[in-house]
């Protein structure tokens, strides 16, 4: 055998008196790639723990400051004119020193809906740090049907809105009944009654959207048709099932050619349900 001769080693080890380098370093490289992989096993272990503390840590944080900065200072109301702005702020829900982002604004949205039937919608926002807006629009009444004790004020979109005043404009709806009436809450009628509702509701939505429904004083339904009281001159006939976006446009054309050709102050009836002529005119 032959003496190691080299540099020498202070960390070698000895065996018999003799210095075998070869078997030290294989060893120790053994022994570090050993603790290698037990750090790479130790951080792969460890390493989804960290990231969720991490990730806990925050949300508490967020929490915490949301809890203690985000609080309202300031309310403003808009777009309401039935109700005040103290009316709104109730119905919602909230008051200064609520945080902004503790809230459930859809249910303080409906909340507010339920309490103040006229109100058609309601969109909360809140604008950092501490200011909260509620913006609102608000239904008409625009008829009245009967049910329960009297007639109840509805919207164009089928809403309850409150019990009619002896004096009301609103359009007398006959031929429907509400049904256990509420105030806030959609108008409903028998099974029987059903297809005669919908019909009401898309005539008042295109009645709306004609800018006609100031010249409409009554709607009386039957299973068939609707004949309505226009400008009070007129009666105009229609079929339940019919499509009232057109036959309105029909009315607004053929009417003033009327009034041209035989004057303004002539009475009579409008039939708006025949397919071979779009209007046909009967003076009374």
């Amino acid at each position: 055998m032959t003496a190691w001769n080299g540099p020498s080693l202070p960390w070698a080890r000895t065996y018999s008196g003799w210095t075998d380098p070869k078997l030290y370093i294989g060893d120790t490289t053994m022994a570090r790639g050993r603790n290698n992989r037990k750090r790479r096993r130790t951080r792969r272990r460890f390493g989804p723990l960290f990231k969720l503390l991490c990730i806990l840590t925050a949300a508490v944080a967020l929490t915490f400051g949301a809890t203690v900065f985000f609080q309202v200072e300031t309310i403003v109301v808009s777009g309401n004119s039935r109700y005040t702005q103290e009316e709104i702020i109730a119905a919602v829900g909230v008051q200064v020193g609520d945080n902004l982002f503790r809230m459930n604004k859809f249910q303080r949205i409906e909340q507010a809906e339920e309490q103040l039937p006229y109100l058609e919608d309601v969109v909360i926002r809140r604008s950092l740090p501490s200011t909260l807006t509620i913006t609102v629009k608000e239904w008409e009444a625009v008829a009245q049907v009967p049910g329960g004790e009297g007639n109840w004020l509805i919207s164009v979109g089928g809403k309850l809105l409150e019990q009619a005043p002896p004096d009301s404009g609103a359009i007398t709806i006959t031929g429907l009944t509400a049904l256990a009436p509420q105030p806030g809450q959609q108008l409903a009628v028998s099974q029987e009654e059903t297809p005669r509702l919908e019909a009401l509701l898309k005539l008042l939505a295109v009645l709306q959207e004609q800018n006609m429904l100031q010249d409409v004083s009554a709607l009386e339904l039957t299973s068939t048709r609707i004949n309505m009281e226009y400008q009070g001159r007129f009666t105009v006939k229609l079929l339940l099932n019919g499509d009232f976006s057109y036959r309105m446009k029909v009315l607004l054309e053929v009417v003033p050619e009327l009034n041209e050709s035989m004057g303004g102050d002539v009475r009579g009836s409008w039939d708006l349900t025949q397919e071979e002529y779009p209007a046909v005119f009967s003076a009374e």
